[in-house]
């Protein structure tokens, strides 16, 4: 029987022009003997309107909710997940080649791995791709607690990128998936992940990530002095929590 790796996707009506792309960018992925791939689009939302804009294919597995932002679309979305592995897609990005292929490899060759990130091109309006703003590890083991060091010491800014994460299923559910705040909620799943179990960083990159004027980091409230500070407050504390309780 074939091992499924689950990509998540939270969608809301803006992201319907941008669906097609991100498809297309799964249905083009080389997957390892053995492996194949399912689509979990979750609605943030009603409207109806993601799931008319979806292809028919049968490894895709739509629904919808009330709006909850787009960390408790990906959580509801994990109830119908069946992959061992679950990988992060947001709507308006989409794969390169191999990005699944890298993610799967990494994490069976290492079994003291709970989850990879990887490296992304940024992909201006006009059409231009760029290497991420900030520099990048080397390929390898991030040991456990690094990222969050990382993070505190280098003025709030992440090694690596979370919109990459690919993570162990049960390692997602004992997290209880991504965090429930209005945005940073990627970020707030890799750092908890990352206090508990060891990471990988490909350095290959996997994602082209759109940027946009409707894109959530676009917005006021994400750049909020306040809001950005009581989310920082909360990752932190859940991260400082997670490694006392757990004697890390």
């Amino acid at each position: 029987m074939s091992r499924i790796i689950s990509v998540i996707t939270a969608a809301h009506a803006p992201s319907v022009p941008y669906l097609r792309e991100a498809f297309q960018s799964l249905v083009e992925q080389e997957m390892p003997d053995g492996w194949s791939w399912e689509w979990i689009v979750q609605e943030d939302g009603e409207t109806g309107a993601i799931a008319d804009a979806l292809p028919s294919d049968s490894r895709i597995s739509h629904g919808s909710a009330r709006p909850g932002g787009p960390g408790v679309a990906r959580t509801v979305a994990m109830a119908r997940a069946r992959g061992d592995l679950v990988r992060n897609l947001d709507a308006d990005d989409k794969f390169l080649p191999g990005a699944l292929l890298r993610d799967i490899q990494a994490l069976t060759s290492h079994a003291e791995v709970g989850w990879t990130t990887s490296r992304v091109l940024d992909w201006l309006p006009d059409g231009e791709v760029l290497s991420w703003e900030h520099s990048d590890p080397e390929e390898g083991l991030l040991p456990r607690g690094a990222v969050l060091d990382a993070w505190r010491t280098q003025d709030w800014l992440l090694p690596v990128h979370p919109v990459t994460i690919c993570i162990r299923r049960d390692l997602l559910f004992a997290l209880g998936g991504w965090m429930a705040l209005t945005s940073a909620e990627d970020t707030g799943l890799l750092i908890a992940a990352s206090v508990i179990r060891d990471g990988y960083f490909i350095h290959e990159p996997s994602l082209m990530y759109r940027k946009h004027p409707q894109q959530v980091t676009a917005q006021a409230y994400h750049v909020d002095e306040v809001e950005r500070d009581r989310r920082r407050r909360l990752i932190a504390e859940r991260a400082d929590a997670l490694r006392s309780l757990f004697m890390l």
